[in-house]
């Protein structure tokens, strides 16, 4: 798993350089490409077009296959979604404590984020389920859960901690002088401001995660593709089953970079009118 800087923009230490910002989701389709002959477009309506023709002009084994995987489909919700919910907890206190005053909180959170993120998360899947999960007693999807959780936080804990820094440092002293505490200000006043500011990365992450949880299909889970091996692997039809699954993946990647699209530009415009 290949991951960039949460956030793009200018160097800090560099104002006339522009860094470029590169992770493994999917293109995000910017406002300009509004055409009918889109990439997007072309992308998004072909695989949905498929998955409706196939069925229709080959129902066996299309039909067979797209009735054979919706409790896969909602397996692989169910994980993506809690597991983005625990990332983003842990990386909020991670980031938090990336950017703590007190030394010893600083490097424990420093620590966790370099180590998570410099090992693959194939590996801490494998880590957890089959050296941890005995002693956790965690099995199928707690266990997958867990792993992808802990690797998302780390990556979540440098997107709060690059939202938080990007809040001028006179908001903070103005909260300061107030007669607030730190711990208040942050919360109260930073964090509510992060928020906005990271949403777009951390539509990104979901994207990225949704993806990643096809991984899950080696620990016993039946998500959409075990789903989809299951089947190839009883009627040998592997072709015809792992291309219902590619563009079942391809159409809610395409859709949900769609939605993040339209949030960074909602969040753009109000920037502007504000």
């Amino acid at each position: 798993m290949m991951k960039g800087s949460p956030l793009s923009g200018r160097d800090s230490k560099n104002p006339n350089q522009t860094t470029i910002n590169v992770t493994d989701g999917t293109l995000i389709p910017l406002k300009d490409e509004g055409s009918l002959l889109s990439a997007w477009n072309i992308s998004f309506f072909g695989a949905v077009a498929l998955l409706v023709i196939l069925p229709l002009f080959s129902p066996d084994p299309y039909l067979r296959i797209l009735s054979f995987v919706p409790d896969g489909l909602v397996a692989t919700f169910s994980v993506t979604l809690i597991s983005i919910f625990f990332a983003l907890l842990i990386g909020l206190f991670a980031g938090l404590g990336r950017i703590s005053q007190k030394l010893f909180i600083n490097r424990i959170a420093t620590v966790y984020v370099e180590v998570i993120r410099g090992i693959p998360l194939l590996v801490q899947l494998f880590y957890i389920y089959y050296a941890l999960g005995p002693l956790l007693r965690l099995k199928g999807p707690p266990a997958a859960i867990l792993a992808m959780s802990i690797c998302y936080g780390a990556y979540m804990a440098e997107i709060f901690r690059a939202g938080m820094q990007a809040i001028p440092k006179g908001q903070m002293e103005a909260a300061l002088a107030l007669g607030m505490s730190r711990s208040m200000a942050m919360r109260k006043i930073i964090i509510p401001q992060t928020i906005r500011i990271i949403l777009p990365p951390i539509g990104n992450e979901f994207i990225a995660l949704l993806k990643d949880s096809s991984l899950v299909s080696i620990l016993a889970v039946s998500d959409l593709l075990r789903r989809g091996r299951e089947y190839a692997s009883t009627s040998f039809r592997y072709f015809e089953s792992y291309t219902i699954i590619a563009l079942i993946y391809l159409v809610m990647t395409l859709f949900f970079s769609r939605l993040v699209g339209m949030m960074e530009e909602r969040l753009r415009h109000r920037g502007k009118v504000h």
